[in-house]
Formats: C-alpha cells, structure tokens, sequence
C-alpha cells in the first residue's frame, strides 16, 4: 500500500486505508495533495496488484496539473496505464497486473474527475449523496441491461469482476468528469472495500453527521470493517470550501504581508528611536552633587521607561560647599547641563580656580614695588642705619636759661 500526503493547514480532508479482516496485505494506494486527490484498487494477486497502485498513484502525483483540468489529469491516467503495462513486460510485478483508478481534483468550486474501474467518487450536496462516477464492471453492465437489480448486484458471485483497469490494455481511457460544487459539498473517494460493503443511505447518513474529515473517513472505514471487512478499504474525503477558502487564504498572506512590513517599519522606528538615543546620551553631559562632592555624568539627567540614560563618569574634589549659594542649590536640585562631558569638566575647572582664588591670602595680591612705598626703611640704600637719630647743630641750639 502506498499513501501520498502532505500536511493539513487545516481541516479540509481526511483520509484512512486499512487491509481489512480477511485480506493479507493492502493492494490498495492513494494520494492525499489538494487539490489532487486519487484512490487505486490494485489486483494480480500478491505483490503484484500493490506495484500496480503504487505505479499508478507514483505517476498520476507526478503528471496531474496544478489545477483542475480533466484533459490533463486523464492524459495522466493514460501515462500511468502505460507505465504499469511497461512494468510487467519488464519483469516487475507480474503479467497481467493492474488496478482501479479514481483520481479528483477540487479547487474552489471546480470539481474534475479521471475514472478507470470499479473505485468510485461520490458527492454530498445539501446532506443528499450521489455517485458521480459509473463502475466499469459486469454488475454494472448488467444491471443498465436490466437483467439484474442493484440488491441482486451485491450478492451476485461475479460482482468483483471489472470490465476496464489501468494495466490490461495500453489503449485503456478513463471516463471524464467535469462537475460544478457548491461550498458546503462533500467529495467522497472509495475503494469498492467501502461501496461493496456498506450501503449508500448508510454512507450518506455518516457523511452528513460528521463534520470532522478525517474523523468521517475513519468512520467509513471502521464501517465497512464492522460489515466484514471482505476487501482492503480506502477513503478520502474532502470538503468544498470553493472561493470562501480562496478569499481567507488571500487575506492571510495579505495579514501575513502586512504584519511583515509592520515589523519592519517597527523595527525601524527602533533602531531610529536607539541611534538618537545614542546621539543624545553621547553628545550630553551634566553636574551635579555626589556626597557633597562636584560629579561628572554623561548622558541625560533622569530616566526612561525605568532604565538609567546616563553614567559617572567622576566625582571631582571639588566640594559642593566651596561654590556660590546659588550654584550650589542648582548642583543639588537640577544639576547643570553641558554639552559634553568634555565641557563638563572645564566648568569644574572653572569652579575650581574660582574657589582657589577666593581663598587665596590677600598680601599675596599686592603688586610688586608697593610695600616699597609705604616702607621708607626698605628704600634706603642697603647698609644705611635707619635707626640712628641725626646729629644736632649745636649753634643751632641756644645756651640754657637765654632768651630769644
């Protein structure tokens, strides 16, 4: 048995194959890949009715187009038949294999169908089920000749034999569908393991209860096991979503666009928003007091969102108490801007000659030559005594007791 299937985005199909209860190996194979979706009912005997299916589902994953298009979806029918007449003349499988073939696609509300055998498609519109395909096989050939009635059909000893398989003449042809589908329809695919064993109104009834795919083919399987499980059992089923799920797709890569250019336009704001970050705490500085000492910071005073925008650079000698009243309440409270941190520390340099130029002693500010003047001793000629009294003139100096 083989089974070709990719993953459900969604859940718009499902699908089950199963050997059944007498059988001893699964000769039947399928393809689950919307919009493509194919059933083959291998026979040859053992071995040889799997390679036939496997040929064929290999080859119809292969050639189907894209998108619906009997013509070319029964050109690959064709080529698949080919493939497994050219198998068995090489040795592969066995002489006189072949299989069933029913192959669909369903894309929005467009429905074509290749179909080769006894495997069928049946559709469920408005909760009414109704097979889309006819069976290539001597029931049905009879039952159209009105020699037997479709009961009759189900118990009759020949009613496995097929009229027409891929793999019995390299000029086989399938029948052709084309069929227009509603949103809300069902597309059923079965192997004659489900047909053969259970009845329509029965298939019907579970189709239009469940609303699940997968879930619904595991029921019809489990069905036709519970009705004896004669042959291998194979269903696919597929929901019509038509343009309703065309138009939710477009809106999701259209979300999917938008929120890409979203993040793209958000991450740019960002890294516009950092780089003038960046300019600002860079190209900012400020004052202002640490433990009573002058501090350097770079950056912005404050914060942002909770996060720090500035660093220390140095707490500077120069005491917070030295300065002017006025500056000192600033270096306090608001701290003083600068624009760099560069610039910052030449008005801590300026607070700093300022301070040493008010403590400075007042004799040291005198100019030169000044104590010269208020000094006659200094001015005198080194060696001369300045502390002898000049001598007196005694003709100068009348006798004691004269009168002038």
């Amino acid at each position: 048995m083989a089974a070709r299937s990719f993953k459900k985005a969604s859940s718009t199909f499902g699908s089950r194959t199963d050997v059944g209860c007498v059988r001893e190996h699964n000769e039947d194979s399928l393809v689950v890949a919307p919009p493509l979706y194919v059933v083959c009912d291998g026979m040859g005997g053992h071995a040889a009715g799997e390679v036939a299916s496997e040929i064929a589902v290999d080859v119809i994953a292969e050639r189907a187009p894209r998108h619906p298009d009997a013509e070319a979806l029964g050109r690959a029918v064709e080529e698949a038949n080919l493939a497994i007449v050219r198998a068995a003349r090489e040795g592969v499988g066995r002489e006189g294999m072949g299989t069933t073939c029913t192959a669909a696609m369903l894309e929005n509300e467009r429905l074509v169908i290749a179909q080769v055998g006894d495997s069928r498609a049946y559709l469920l519109h408005k909760g009414r089920l109704q097979q889309l395909t006819r069976d290539h096989s001597l029931m049905t050939d009879l039952i159209e000749a009105g020699k037997i009635t479709p009961e009759e059909a189900r118990v009759h000893p020949q009613r496995s034999v097929i009229t027409r398989a891929l793999g019995s003449d390299p000029r086989t042809t399938p029948d052709l569908f084309e069929i227009n589908v509603e949103t809300g329809d069902r597309l059923l695919l079965c192997s004659d393991g489900l047909s053969g064993m259970v009845e329509d109104d029965e298939i019907e009834s579970l189709m239009a209860r469940t609303s699940d795919p997968q879930r619904c083919a595991a029921l019809l399987v489990n069905e036709a096991i519970a009705h004896g499980g004669y042959d291998n059992v194979t269903v696919v089923v597929a929901d019509v979503t038509g343009f309703a799920e065309a138009r939710r797709r477009k809106v999701a890569r259209k979300t999917k666009v938008t929120a890409a250019l979203l993040v793209l336009l958000l991450a740019a704001i960002v890294a516009g928003a950092v780089g003038i970050f960046n300019f600002l705490t860079s190209n900012s500085a400020y004052l202002t007091d640490v433990d009573g000492k002058v501090a350097v910071y770079r950056g912005l005073q404050g914060d942002v969102f909770g996060l720090s925008t500035s660093e220390l650079v140095e707490v500077t000698d120069v005491s917070v108490d030295d300065l002017q009243p006025g500056l000192a309440n600033r270096l306090r409270t608001d701290g003083i801007k600068a624009d760099s941190v560069e610039g910052a520390q030449e008005l801590v340099q300026d607070y700093r000659d300022e301070i040493e130029e008010r403590n400075r002693p007042s004799g040291d500010a005198a100019e030169p030559g000044a104590d010269a003047a208020a000094n006659p001793a200094d001015a005198a000629g080194a060696g001369t005594p300045v502390d002898a009294a000049p001598t007196a003139d005694p003709a100068a100096t009348p006798p004691a007791g004269e009168g002038a």
